[in-house]
């Protein structure tokens, strides 16, 4: 938990214990939930030291508006809402300075090199060889619909079958394409 003399440190100001603060002023900053905050904090933005920082600038939201805060009902909803707010403008900040430098540096180069292609060469080769080995329906269905995007109703109609049959028939493909898929990949990494 973090403590009024921590706090204190955290901001770089000398500990001043007035005698006439109220001890609830202090005792709020000893929020039960602050591990679940700075976890859901730091699931948003992705590294610790902006966690912290988010942590602490909460800290200091709370003290600066602690009368307010004394009236609110539910504490850790609002530290939640107030956290992921904070936590998407570090985020979005954070997106726009990147963006920025990628504006003056002309360092990317879009063409994908060798080795990229001859990877995806050969993921979308293990992929068509699964595919061929699902049944002729199946087959003919997921190519309907993932390859060339006709909707459940069209597939129906071309395949003279029902929309129900469609949408089974397509689970059960990717079903099995995914299952085929993860046992190649296992296989794989265990040789």
């Amino acid at each position: 938990m973090l403590k009024f003399y921590d706090f204190c440190n955290i901001l770089n100001q000398p500990i001043v214990i007035n005698p006439y603060m109220n001890n609830d002023k202090m005792n709020a900053l000893e929020l039960p939930f602050k591990d679940k905050l700075y976890r859901f904090a730091l699931n948003i933005v992705g590294n610790t030291f902006d966690a912290e920082d988010i942590m602490q600038e909460l800290m200091i939201k709370i003290w600066n508006r602690m009368d307010q805060y004394t009236l609110i009902e539910n504490k850790e909803a609002w530290c939640m809402t107030v956290t992921r707010n904070m936590c998407i403008d570090k985020v979005r900040n954070k997106k726009t300075s990147a963006q920025d430098i990628s504006d003056y540096h002309h360092l990317r180069d879009s063409t994908p090199t060798v080795d990229k292609k001859l990877e995806e060469t050969e993921r979308f080769g293990n992929i068509m060889s699964l595919v061929n080995q699902l049944p002729e329906k199946q087959k003919m269905i997921i190519h309907l619909r993932d390859v060339e995007g006709y909707t459940y109703q069209e597939i129906a109609d071309l395949t003279e079958t029902t929309v129900d049959f469609v949408k089974v028939s397509l689970h059960r493909a990717r079903k099995a394409l995914k299952e085929a898929l993860l046992k190649r990949n296992i296989k794989r990494y265990e040789a």
